[in-house]
């Protein structure tokens, strides 16, 4: 197994857990991967920052919790065709099921968990290796941590409005993604590209 642990321009920590031959190390550029990676969050937290920060504007927090109900995915599938990358969010607090994560997710969340009680700097805080899927495919898989921030405590925090509470509950019954502070760790956010040519 070749493990090799290194800070790219955001601090990633990146480990190669497959066997690979000196042509296809020669090949596979972990820094490049890493940049296009943080592109691609840029362009999906760009995007989703922009509708939220809008109907928030326009109709106030119970309009963003919409827009996360009935937007999010459709812009982060968006993003994933635009950029070539499957991306996703995922947490171990959930409030969507269906962005539950996979078992290679769960293991780097919880490595996030464990970081961010040793004072991890989340905004720095990510994780890839090329792993192979299912298919037999070598996949460069990236996680990058999400923190809470202070603007997202009006529906995630402990003290909920009302208002926001009703609605929280009518749309996501098994919300699990309450009761954090600011700087606690969300989530993070996932992608992956299957590598030709290695």
């Amino acid at each position: 197994m070749n493990r090799l642990w290194a800070s790219s321009a955001f601090c990633a920590l990146t480990a190669l857990s497959v066997a690979t031959t000196a042509t296809a190390q020669e090949t596979l550029n972990i820094p490049q991967l890493q940049g296009e990676a943080k592109t691609v969050i840029k362009a999906l937290a760009g995007q989703l920052g922009g509708e939220l920060k809008a109907a928030v504007k326009a109709g106030g927090p119970v309009a963003a919790i919409q827009v996360c109900n009935t937007k999010a995915a459709p812009i982060t599938a968006q993003v994933s065709q635009q950029e070539g990358w499957t991306v996703s969010r995922t947490s171990l607090k959930l409030r969507n099921p269906n962005n539950a994560p996979d078992k290679w997710e769960q293991r780097v969340l919880e490595q996030f968990a464990s970081q961010a009680a040793a004072g991890a700097n989340l905004k720095k805080l990510a994780f890839s290796q090329v792993v192979v899927n299912d298919e037999g495919q070598k996949v460069f898989r990236m996680m990058k941590a999400i923190p809470v921030g202070q603007q997202c405590l009006g529906c995630h925090g402990s003290k909920i409005k009302p208002a926001l509470a009703e609605k929280l509950d009518a749309l996501y019954p098994q919300d699990q993604a309450r009761g954090f502070n600011a700087g606690d760790l969300r989530g993070a956010f996932s992608l992956q590209k299957v590598l030709v040519n290695l």
